[in-house]
């Protein structure tokens, strides 16, 4: 992620609940911040509908962190 946004490219990452202590650690230990959206954990158990339907209600904060990281890339 840091390498694309180093070239000006927005990146949002998309991750379950149980990894937020992990990115913070890793953005304090890399000086970044990154834009992540985290969904409710468990992936690998849920449907192909389920998970369109989280998709579906997570997709407007991915798409305002993608425009606000491209604002500030753009700047």
């Amino acid at each position: 992620m840091a390498d694309l946004e180093s070239r000006g490219i927005p990146v949002v990452g998309i991750a379950t609940t149980e990894f937020i202590q992990a990115m913070e650690a890793q953005a304090r230990a890399l000086g970044k911040d990154p834009a992540y959206v985290f969904v409710p954990h468990r992936i690998p158990d849920r449907t192909n509908e389920e998970l369109h339907a989280l998709a579906d209600e997570y997709l407007e904060e991915m798409v305002d962190n993608l425009v606000s990281r491209k604002a500030v890339a753009a700047e």
